[in-house]
């Protein structure tokens, strides 16, 4: 039970701190006020700091900052903030894991962040096939040659472990992998 309140809690931590938040109060980073984001949430769910606290800490995909008193989603936002991520300038190559059609779209018109602000990307084969998984059982993996892209100009931002981010990859930068270069996942 505990496990499906995190979740119903973190969505909505997800959709007020991304998408809509619904008259919290939102500096231009956006962080809110950890105790005025509680006061939301009470709304809805019996929870208190500790367990926001919990979430925020030992969630495997780390959606959520907290600095201070304040909270704000990491990555995800389809309203604009101002993250100040600094770009990262080692990391050669990121992957996008996504449906079949969607590739397909992607190797001719590059990756966009469609209704989002950012285009994520994953450090690993692994992490994009799970991402990928969210909306398909057989997702296409895509490599992007961060490394080329940026020599003309795209910047690479590390917002956690598992997610990068960056504004448009052509597809000159992007390649499908075959499904026997990419490890098998079993249980």
């Amino acid at each position: 039970m505990k496990r499906n309140l995190k979740v119903k809690v973190s969505r909505y931590m997800s959709y007020l701190l991304r998408h809509n938040p619904e008259n919290l109060k939102m500096d231009s980073q956006g962080f809110v006020d950890l105790d005025q984001l509680l006061k939301k949430l009470k709304e809805r769910f019996a929870v208190d700091k500790n367990f926001i606290l919990e979430i925020v800490e030992k969630s495997e995909r780390k959606r959520f900052e907290v600095v201070g008193n304040k909270i704000r989603a990491l990555y995800g936002h389809t309203i604009p903030v101002k993250l100040k991520l600094e770009e990262n300038r080692n990391v050669k190559v990121l992957y996008h894991g996504t449906t079949a059609e969607a590739a397909s779209k992607i190797l001719k018109e590059g990756l966009k962040p469609m209704n989002r602000k950012w285009v994520h990307l994953s450090p690993t084969i692994e992490i994009a096939k799970e991402v990928g998984q969210r909306r398909t059982e057989k997702p296409v993996i895509l490599e992007i040659n961060v490394q080329k892209a940026r020599k003309e100009g795209i910047k690479f931002y590390k917002a956690t472990e598992k997610v990068y981010l960056c504004k448009y990859v052509a597809p000159k930068y992007i390649r499908k992998i075959k499904p026997q270069n990419m490890p098998d996942q079993r249980s």
